[in-house]
């Protein structure tokens, strides 16, 4: 955490959640304006709380301002470019911050998480924050979480909880419903076309059509394709669907119930030899080694 000028130690609270969340508490009881800075780069959603007080979010060296009244939430996420957290905390106010990776937060909207890299944020309204009230049953949670004071031992698990409680009950908001109800996608007839792209080519794994055919088969243009593809699932589509079939060939290897050849000829390689070369470049070492590794079980 990096502290601006003035700042006493207390002013924030960072508790790790798990892997690739955090939740931040802020707390400013002086009567004068504190600054708070903290590195986020781009692969993290960001949402803020203001419990109490107000806030103001500050960006490109101060060029842009954003004010967080009380009461209200703000979203923010770019996948383009690291959004360090720099708020001009007001007197008397507290912020609760949440800090996701968006590969974390994709996990709970989608199955296909351990594929994807990130998500667009090209929503309706194109822009890459929301500023949203602050729900009653929000606030309770969020009081909660500032006025925490059971024993420390269980300071985690509480956290954790209430992090959870706090996105399920931002979301559950009609509006933000949409496709495989992950809320940075709008339901664009475009994007309903490159999720078909994505299901053809993981179901023709082993032998996937051309960029061409797939273009023509979803009736889209190559150019859109490419760059909704690269947009949506954070990769080209066949880096996507390379990803996707070693994963999918290490589950079958997990399994047990098929041999390297059999796992290879699945995901579409007619030799061992090029089989086993890209699995080694996925993780490092041959299908051989890693069946070896698993638990006896297997």
């Amino acid at each position: 955490m990096e502290e601006g000028k003035n700042i006493a130690i207390s002013l924030s609270e960072e508790t790790k959640v798990e892997e690739g969340f955090h939740i931040i508490k802020f707390q400013n009881e002086t009567a004068d304006s504190q600054t708070i800075e903290r590195e986020i780069d781009s692969s993290f959603i960001q949402f803020h709380f203001n419990v109490k007080g107000d806030s103001k979010f500050i960006f490109n060296e101060g060029r842009y301002e954003l004010p967080l009244a009380e009461e209200k939430s703000l979203l923010l996420y770019n996948p383009q470019q690291n959004l360090p957290l720099n708020v001009a905390l007001g007197p008397k106010s507290w912020l609760v911050t949440l800090v996701i990776s968006i590969k974390k937060f994709h996990a709970l909207f989608s199955e296909e998480a351990d594929y994807i890299t990130f998500l667009s944020t090209d929503n309706k309204d194109k822009k890459y924050y929301k500023d949203s009230p602050i729900s009653p049953s929000m606030a309770i949670v969020l009081n909660q979480v500032m006025n925490f004071n059971l024993t420390p031992t269980i300071k985690s698990l509480y956290f954790k909880a209430k992090s959870y409680e706090l996105l399920s009950l931002y979301f559950n908001r009609a509006e933000d419903a949409n496709v495989e109800q992950c809320p940075f996608l709008s339901d664009e007839e475009n994007i309903l076309k490159i999720r078909k792209a994505k299901d053809i080519v993981i179901s023709r794994m082993a032998e996937p059509p051309s960029l061409q055919e797939l273009s023509d088969e979803i009736n889209l243009s190559l150019k859109k394709l490419k760059e909704g593809f690269k947009q949506i699932y954070g990769d080209s589509v066949y880096s996507f669907l390379f990803d996707y079939k070693m994963e999918y060939a290490r589950k079958l290897l997990d399994s047990g119930e098929y041999n390297v050849n059999e796992v290879g000829l699945k995901v579409g390689y007619s030799t061992a030899s090029h089989f086993i070369a890209a699995f080694k470049k996925k993780f490092g070492t041959t299908p051989k080694k890693y069946v070896m590794s698993l638990p006896a079980s297997h």
